[in-house]
């Protein structure tokens, strides 16, 4: 959407969100058990945020965006699980209900306190451990394949199609002062299906629904379900994406632009703050870089700054948001079986959201006036 170096981009996120992989962590625990309950446990805690934040700056800057999450979550496990080999906490949870709550649900739920040791976990057999892992693996594997460079360009060579859009393709014009120049914008659908990500992710769960002892049948009707199960959601990200492009070839991003850069030097922040809304509002991160991100770009060179900043702040900020959305609520309470507390959530999370994203459009403002040597991007 932005016409930006896409491992540019990918180094500019990997500048701003490192800093709040580090965060995250202790304000996850001090929000569930508070601020004595996080200093119990912060050696682990430090241990998961920095074994996740260093894999992250280095993937997204030496290598490119493809694998950072995937490859940066499997280190911070394998490092926080060595770490417990050697530390444990005093005391150990056993509720999930936060501090605060125990004297009111207790009664009702028979909860145990969170301060009372914890008697010796089960073990369970090393086969039934290493079943349960195997799907996961195989996903990792998949996940970490597709998105190698070469892998991609290989399979594109196989498969990719390149459709100019008629009635579309460079018959729009985008003028000064957007562009230096009347530049026609070009309407070309990209169809890069085998070595899309998903097409990994549906090659892992084929293998791993046959390991688990699936019939071919068996997963076709699984799959079914599955897709009748989320056909809304996947009906509401097409229609985003397709928002995301008519605000771009009407025009509107560009007078979005235009207007947003009238708030001069906070706009770090605001560009930021857009991010995170788009996000909560749309339930996609993607969706959400679609919807502002020419927009974030246009804005940023009306100004001076440094447009693969604000492309990669709206990305980074739209992360924060991704715990306020409508999708997100649902499937937290789903997971939980906490059915028609979805308000309760939100309320919840809600100011939690709002705070890491001004911070995050802080930090922004930083790379954009006081370290902006940080907002440069050498390859």
């Amino acid at each position: 959407m932005t016409g930006l170096d896409l491992y540019e981009l990918s180094a500019m996120v990997g500048r701003q969100l490192p800093f709040f992989s580090l965060i995250v962590p202790f304000w996850l625990i001090w929000a569930f058990a508070g601020w004595r309950g996080m200093l119990e446990i912060w050696p682990a805690t430090l241990v998961a945020g920095v074994s996740f934040a260093i894999p992250q700056y280095l993937i997204s800057n030496y290598h490119g965006p493809w694998l950072v999450d995937v490859l940066s979550s499997v280190v911070s496990m394998g490092c926080l699980i060595a770490f417990l080999n050697y530390w444990r906490p005093q005391k150990v949870w056993t509720t999930t209900i936060p501090r605060g709550r125990q004297a009111a649900l207790a009664a009702n739920d028979g909860a145990q306190d969170p301060g009372a040791t914890a008697a010796a976990p089960t073990v369970p057999p090393r086969a039934e451990v290493v079943k349960a892992w195997i799907p996961w693996l195989i996903l990792s594997v998949a996940v970490i394949l597709w998105g190698t460079p070469q892998f991609k360009t290989l399979l594109d060579g196989i498969s990719v199609v390149r459709i100019p859009v008629t009635g579309l393709h460079n018959l729009i014009e985008r003028m000064p002062p957007v562009v230096l120049k009347p530049t026609a914008e070009a309407a070309i659908y990209l169809f890069n299906w085998l070595s899309a990500t998903g097409s990994g992710i549906l090659v892992a769960a084929v293998v791993a629904g046959l390991v688990m002892g699936f019939s071919p049948l068996g997963l076709v009707r699984s799959y079914w379900n599955t897709i009748k199960l989320v056909r809304y959601s996947l009906l509401t990200i097409a229609c985003m994406l397709a928002i995301g492009f008519i605000t771009r070839y009407s025009g509107i991003d560009a007078t979005l632009g235009l207007a947003f850069a009238n708030t001069g030097w906070l706009y770090p922040l605001f560009g930021t703050m857009l991010g995170w809304l788009g996000v909560a509002l749309t339930g996609s991160d993607t969706s959400s870089n679609v919807l502002f991100g020419s927009l974030q770009r246009i804005t940023a060179e009306q100004l001076g700054l440094s447009p693969t900043l604000m492309s990669a702040a709206n990305s980074s900020g739209g992360v924060m948001g991704k715990m306020i959305d409508a999708q997100s609520i649902v499937v937290a309470s789903t997971a939980t079986r906490w059915y028609g507390h979805e308000g309760d959530i939100l309320r919840y999370v809600f100011l939690h959201s709002l705070a890491l994203a001004v911070l995050v459009g802080l930090l922004v403002s930083l790379q954009a006036y006081v370290w902006p040597f940080t907002a440069l991007v050498v390859r």
